[in-house]
């Protein structure tokens, strides 16, 4: 295909596509029938990670060398110049054909880290990293959080030393997704601890088999080692590995923050689906608090993906969103706490006794997995701190 296609005429090639080194989803069975896990985040050994991620990483690798990747990248980085809305349109029709699940360091890699290379990069950088990361040859993880810098993410203690041409790192990351199988680590780092904490910044791309970078899995309540925490202990990065000017390294940071919620509004749509099918299949009358329940997250769903189509109309019209990735993320947190709500009320006893009935204790994973993404990607609060200020235009809080 060349050119802009129309949205339809893509849709059926890539349709046309898929059908062809893919096989089509089996239809949904019958109620009580298949998986019944509705885990929010992936739980899995290391091995299990590495063998899922080799799976996913042989797919994301057929799509790019055939010209169904990296749709809105100019064509020199393997892309097709389309507007970034095309993505969408694709990935709706790929959910119909039976694929690996994409862990979370697959969009992290193309859809944060490769555009903020994107935006910040030198020419060099760009030629060095984006086609390996678009093509997923090379995966990338977020090394933000700290223990002390997690919703404030501008108050990293993360040390970075400049030691002729380079820089030595020394510092603690946490909750970072990815980790065991990442090559890349994008580290937000102090450079000037004498500045206001917003301009002391500066970012670097580290190798996660540098010396001095140790990866240690984090078990979460559900049992789940899906989070790592990383220790940087004197790990030297050359300056070229910088990604943007000295002390700009918030600005950065923002750029990646922006594209990492506005990725976040679909979230919890499956899991609300499976609820509301739970409360059709409940071999009892509803009461009407649980029908009240019901109805409310149903509507929820129809708005929530609602809202996304208004993210897309505005990527259609050439508008960056904005706002609306803020919005659409705290929607989705709090759409995965009705599904919560409204599942501990369906199944009460259930969901802490484990009898081996379909569909019933499994949804532990959901209850114990949601509140992390009232956390992860910026937390609810930070959320409606950039509402208020944004888009109310009340006071900002004061730089401390």
């Amino acid at each position: 295909m060349s050119g802009i296609p129309e949205p339809d005429e893509f849709r059926a090639a890539a349709q046309r596509w898929l059908t062809g080194v893919a096989r089509p989803r089996a239809a949904d069975g019958e109620w009580g029938s298949g998986s019944d896990s509705v885990a929010v985040f992936d739980n899995w050994t290391e091995e299990q990670e590495r063998e899922h991620t080799a799976r996913v990483q042989e797919w994301e690798r057929t799509r790019y060398d055939h010209g169904w990747s990296a749709f809105n990248w100019p064509r020199e980085y393997g892309g097709r110049g389309l507007p970034a809305y095309y993505e969408q349109l694709y990935r709706a029709e790929e959910a119909a054909f039976d694929l690996p699940h994409r862990p979370e360091i697959f969009p992290v890699t193309q859809a944060l880290v490769a555009p903020a290379i994107g935006l910040w990069g030198t020419e060099e950088q760009k030629s060095r990293w984006l086609v390996p990361l678009l093509r997923t040859d090379e995966l990338a993880c977020q090394l933000f959080s700290e223990t002390e810098a997690g919703s404030d993410l501008a108050a990293v203690r993360t040390k970075a030393v400049r030691e002729g041409e380079d820089w030595v790192l020394t510092g603690h990351k946490v909750w970072t997704s990815g980790a065991r199988v990442a090559t890349w680590g994008v580290a937000v780092c102090r450079t000037d601890g004498d500045v206001r904490k917003h301009a002391g910044i500066t970012v670097f791309l580290v190798r996660m088999d540098a010396p001095g970078v140790t990866v240690r899995p984090i078990r979460q309540m559900t049992g789940g080692t899906s989070f790592n925490e990383v220790y940087l202990d004197g790990v030297r990065v050359p300056d070229t590995d910088r990604l943007g000017p000295v002390g700009e390294g918030w600005r950065v940071t923002l750029s990646v923050l922006a594209a990492e919620r506005l990725d976040s509004g679909g979230l919890g749509l499956d899991n609300a689906d499976r609820a509301l099918d739970l409360a059709a299949n409940l071999p009892r009358p509803l009461t009407g608090a649980e029908r009240q329940r019901t109805a409310d997250l149903h509507i929820r769903t129809l708005v929530q993906r609602l809202m996304g189509l208004r993210v897309t109309a505005a990527l259609v019209a050439g508008r960056e969103p904005g706002a609306e990735a803020s919005v659409g993320k705290l929607y989705a947190t709090e759409t995965m706490r009705r599904t919560s709500d409204l599942v501990s009320e369906l199944l009460g006893p259930s969901l802490v006794a484990d009898t081996g009935e379909w569909g019933t204790y499994a949804w532990t994973e959901h209850l114990l997995g949601a509140p992390g993404y009232s956390i992860a990607g910026g937390t609810d609060e930070i959320q409606r701190t950039i509402l208020a200020e944004r888009v109310l235009g009340l006071p900002k809080e004061p730089v401390r």
